[in-house]
C-alpha cells in the first residue's frame, strides 16, 4: 500500500486544485493520500468528493505554521474537527499575518530594484486563502525576474535573504494542544529540515511529546539517510508514529512528486488510531478518513 500524508493544493501553495489533486495521486499509484494544506481547510471537500469517485483513500489535514526562537517550524494537524473556535482563530490568525507581510516584501524587493505590486502576487495565488511567499516567488517567475520558486527563494526570499520578512505564528506545543482539543493527531513536519534542524533538538521533541505529539516525518526529502536514521530511533524511543510523504507541491516544488517518500501501513493505522483517541477525548466531530 502506498501511503503519502503530506500534499498541497492551490488552496495554499500547491499548483493543483484539490480535485486535479487526487486525481495525480490516483494515477500515480497512490492508495491513501493526505491533503495538508497550509493553515486552511478549505480544499476538503473538492478532494473528497473526488477520492469517493475514484475510490482512492483520503486523510484530511493541514500544515499548521509555527515558531520557535524566531525560527519557522511546521506541525501537520490530521483530522481535527474543523469548527472547533479556538483553532479557527488560530489558523485565521496566521492567515491575516501571511496577508500582512506581503506588502512589506514587495517593498523590500523594491528596495534592491525589484518591482512587483499586490495585484501581481494576487494573479498568482488562485484559489489561496492567504498570500504567502511562493505567490511571490511565482509572481517573482511570471515577470521574468528568476527562473523558479527556488531561485526567488534563494535569492531574495528565505530567511536570512534581502526580501524576508517575519510574520505571527504560534509556539509548537501551543499547537499540539489546539489540534488535540479539536480531536486530531498532531505530527511534527520534516523538523531536520531547512530551518527547522536549528531549533528541534532530541529534547525539544520529547517536550512536545510530552504534550501529545503523536507523531514525526522522518521520510522526506529534506532528511538524508542519516537523519533518517537518527529520527527512526528517536521516535522510537518516545513511541511516536513515524510517517513519510512527498511534501507535493504540483510544479511549485522540484523534486517531491507523489509517493516519492510514504508511510507504511502499519504507522498509518498507528496514526489514525493516535487521532480516533483524541477525538474520543475531545469529544469533537471529526472528518473521518475515506478507506474505500
Amino acid at each position: 500500500m502506498r501511503i503519502d500524508l503530506h500534499t498541497h493544493s492551490r488552496c495554499s501553495d500547491g499548483t493543483d486544485s484539490p480535485g486535479v489533486l487526487v486525481d495525480h495521486a490516483a494515477a500515480a499509484g497512490i492508495d491513501v493520500l493526505a491533503l495538508t494544506d497550509h493553515d486552511t481547510f478549505a480544499g476538503w471537500d473538492e478532494a473528497r468528493a473526488e477520492a469517493e469517485r475514484l475510490r482512492i483513500g483520503l486523510v484530511v489535514g493541514a500544515e499548521v505554521s509555527c515558531r520557535l526562537a524566531a525560527t519557522s517550524v511546521h506541525m501537520l494537524a490530521y483530522l481535527p474537527d474543523p469548527g472547533e473556535p479556538e483553532l479557527q482563530a488560530m489558523l485565521e490568525r496566521v492567515r491575516e499575518g501571511r496577508n500582512a507581510r506581503v506588502p512589506l516584501i514587495l517593498e523590500r524587493l523594491r528596495a534592491v530594484g525589484v518591482v512587483l505590486d499586490v495585484a501581481d502576487v494576487a494573479a498568482q495565488s488562485r484559489d489561496a486563502t492567504s498570500l504567502g511567499r511562493p505567490h511571490v516567488a511565482d509572481a517573482l517567475v511570471a515577470a521574468g525576474h528568476v527562473a523558479n520558486r527556488r531561485e526567488a527563494f534563494d535569492r531574495w526570499l528565505s530567511e536570512g535573504k534581502p526580501a524576508y520578512i517575519t510574520r505571527y505564528a504560534p509556539e509548537p506545543a501551543d499547537v499540539v494542544t489546539r489540534i488535540i482539543a479539536a480531536g486530531g493527531a498532531p505530527v511534527l513536519a520534516h523538523p531536520r529540515g531547512r530551518a527547522s534542524r536549528k531549533v528541534l533538538s532530541d529534547d525539544v521533541i520529547a517536550s512536545l511529546a510530552d504534550a501529545g505529539l503523536a507523531g514525526v516525518e522522518v521520510d522526506h526529502h529534506d532528511h538524508d539517510e542519516a537523519v533518517r536514521r537518527a529520527l527512526r530511533g528517536l521516535a522510537g524511543d518516545l513511541d511516536l508514529v513515524v510517517t513519510g510523504s512527498s511534501d507535493h507541491h504540483g510544479t511549485g516544488k522540484d523534486g517531491h512528486e507523489l509517493g516519492s517518500c510514504t508511510t507504511s501501513e502499519g504507522e498509518f493505522l498507528r496514526l489514525l488510531d493516535r487521532a480516533r483517541v483524541n477525538a474520543e477525548r475531545s469529544g469533537r466531530v471529526v472528518p473521518q478518513p475515506y478507506l474505500p
